[in-house]
């Protein structure tokens, strides 16, 4: 007989697969336990409701998202130069893994109090994210001041920044405003030559909130 908690990873796993190639949509209890082999029953053992399944599996991503940070800054030393970095594989990450990115923020489904159940809750995952962004702009910011709250207010906006590049790129919009593409239609082929402008809107994100590097 299978471990119980072998069982409840199995139905993560199936979940993440799921949601990396076929998108939120497809999310639902049924099929997660029909393709991890066990009764439509089963996964309740394991998440007293769905949301709480949906949370595990949006954990899942956030791993991966703070190991692609720690990757990605890992060589980087000065603050800017790592908010760099951290920009450019949060849109990377967004950009790859659409699905997951978008379960990934949706708070307001997955940690509300009427969701709430004794697993960790999703904020556990965001907050020590958005803390990093906010401790690397304080450090951008500490030759003007010091201000604590003033920093957090700058890495939000930075962050929704970021995320609204993410967003807008997924739908095409930013390529047809900067006509980044022939004809001002959006190709699937050419994503492998989105990297420079991407990076490019990322830096200008950062000037935009932190001022230029060299001012």
């Amino acid at each position: 007989m299978e471990p119980e908690s072998s069982l409840r990873e199995r139905l993560v796993d199936v979940g993440v697969e799921l949601v990396m190639t076929e998108g939120t949509a497809a999310l639902g209890l049924r099929e997660i336990a029909r393709r991890a082999g066990v009764s439509h029953g089963a996964p309740r053992r394991y998440f007293p409701t769905h949301h709480a399944l949906l949370s595990a599996i949006a954990h899942r991503g956030f791993a991966d998202l703070k190991t692609r940070f720690e990757i990605a800054t890992g060589n980087t030393t000065s603050p800017r130069g790592r908010l760099q970095a951290l920009g450019q594989a949060y849109v990377g990450y967004a950009l790859e893994h659409r699905g997951m990115f978008e379960l990934m923020f949706r708070h307001d489904l997955l940690d509300s109090e009427k969701h709430a159940s004794d697993g960790p809750r999703l904020r556990e995952s965001t907050l020590p994210l958005f803390g990093l962004l906010v401790g690397l702009v304080a450090q951008c910011r500490t030759e003007r001041d010091d201000d604590a709250e003033a920093s957090a207010v700058t890495a939000a906006a930075l962050w929704s920044n970021l995320h609204g590049i993410a967003q807008l790129w997924a739908w095409g919009s930013l390529q047809l405003a900067l006509t980044a593409d022939r004809h001002g239609e959006h190709d699937e082929h050419d994503e492998r030559h989105a990297r420079g402008p991407l990076d490019r809107l990322v830096a200008a994100a950062l000037d935009a909130h932190l001022g230029p590097v060299d001012s």
